[in-house]
């Protein structure tokens, strides 16, 4: 029993050997503070013991501020973590704001800044801009991004389309007959082709992949603004008995007056739609959060719209005028509308909305026309009262104009919630 009882007797180690794995690992913990915290959290516990103890202590190991300091693990700095997870947008950003851009994009909010430290994304991505620098060549300082210039090229561009019209409907009131049929070939062949390079160069153009078939939509919809109103009021009567003479008193009439002030409208379309650009990204520049972002922006997006409508209804008045025929605001303003907040969002990388409403209003508008033909049929009748009926009421106008409102009202909603996002002003050709 006593050499038991001297196996239970407290003294000093008889052996200088260091701890054994066991006491090692209960010494340290499952601490993720690094190795600094380790070792301190080792030495507190030792210092404990040796106070307890009534033994001689050894001798005190070298404070641990004096060692050199480890290196912090990757859990112990979660802004670290975050650039490892987005080093290719990290290392290809110019400046801070592309890369609080795609955060916003990746679903990083102020909220979520919070818990890296940081009041919101911005000041989360200066510091991740600032980092990235430093391993790397160091950068240039920042300037407040801003949107291109207006060049004499885009403008004389989007001037191009509104002139060749004018030139063409000026050709049909000044010609007759096969002369007549020329000029209106060559000149819808012209404004198409000035269409399309207007659409395809300047403020109205985009770097990210746009459906083919935004382009023929869009003629497709003028083109309906041209022949549509008329067909459809022949076909109600029991029309048409002969192709359109391009006569405003023929058997299918033209209304050429909304279609040349919607591409006499790509100007002032341009000039709003880079308006918007310049302004979104200089409150880009000095927004300090995503809400405060989001607020300034919205009322500059009902701006521009509001003033791209003022315009189009600036150059109808006086156009309807001179032409003498009726301007058929509702169907003008509806339809300029759609395609102006199509090419907006198209501009900014949103192409998917845009071409499924304008497909979506191509379609009804045709559908309307098909049911009056179908409806011809024996025991079809059916399929052409509601039209016919919309037509007696509120003339051959209020198909197209019901269509292009709820497709504009649409992308108008649709453009409340992604132009008002940071990533979408970004000064940058790489789309989230």
């Amino acid at each position: 029993m006593s050499d038991l009882g001297e196996l239970d007797r407290p003294g000093t180690p008889a052996s200088p050997g260091p701890w054994d794995a066991r006491s090692q690992d209960w010494l340290v913990g499952d601490g993720d503070d690094g190795d600094g915290a380790e070792v301190d959290g080792t030495e507190t516990v030792v210092a404990a013991a040796d106070a307890d103890s009534t033994t001689p202590r050894a001798p005190e190991a070298t404070p641990a501020r004096s060692r050199p300091p480890a290196p912090r693990r990757t859990a112990g700095d979660p802004v670290k973590a975050l650039i490892h997870r987005h080093r290719e947008l990290c290392e290809r950003a110019v400046d801070p704001l592309e890369i609080a851009a795609g955060l916003e994009a990746h679903g990083v909010t102020d909220r979520t800044a919070t818990r890296f430290r940081h009041r919101d994304v911005f000041s989360l991505a200066e510091e991740m801009y600032a980092r990235v620098s430093r391993d790397g060549e160091p950068a240039a300082p920042a300037a407040p991004s801003d949107a291109p210039r207006a060049s004499a090229d885009w403008i004389l561009l989007t001037l191009l389309p509104g002139a060749l019209c004018a030139a063409t409907v000026a050709g049909l009131r000044l010609t007759d007959g096969q002369p007549r049929l020329a000029v209106a070939l060559v000149g819808t062949l012209a404004v198409a082709l000035a269409l399309r390079a207007a659409l395809t160069r300047g403020p109205l153009s985009t770097t990210h992949h746009s459906p083919p078939r935004t382009l023929t939509l869009t003629c497709w919809l003028i083109a309906y603004a041209l022949l549509g109103d008329g067909l459809l009021q022949a076909a109600v009567t029991g029309g048409p008995d002969a192709l359109p003479t391009g006569a405003p008193d023929g058997p299918w009439p033209l209304t050429t007056a909304p279609v040349l002030a919607l591409t006499l409208s790509c100007a002032p379309a341009a000039w709003t739609a880079h308006l918007f650009t310049a302004r979104a990204r200089r409150k880009l520049t000095l927004s300090r959060g995503l809400e405060d972002f989001t607020a300034s922006v919205l009322p500059l997006l009902f701006g521009v719209f509001a003033l791209y409508l003022c315009a189009l209804t600036a150059l109808l008045i006086p156009i309807s005028a001179v032409l003498g025929e009726p301007a058929r605001y509702a169907h003008t303003l509806t339809l300029g509308a759609l395609l102006f907040l199509s090419r907006l969002l198209t501009t900014h990388g949103f192409t998917h909305a845009p071409a499924l409403v304008l497909t979506a209003t191509a379609l009804t508008e045709l559908t309307a026309i098909a049911s009056v033909f179908t409806a011809r049929l024996p025991g079809c009748d059916f399929l052409g009262a509601p039209i016919e009926t919309l037509a007696e009421a509120w003339g051959p106008g209020g198909v197209p104009a019901l269509a292009c409102a709820a497709g504009a009202l649409t992308l108008l909603l649709h453009a409340t919630r992604r132009l008002t996002r940071a990533s979408a002003h970004a000064p940058t050709d790489q789309q989230w």
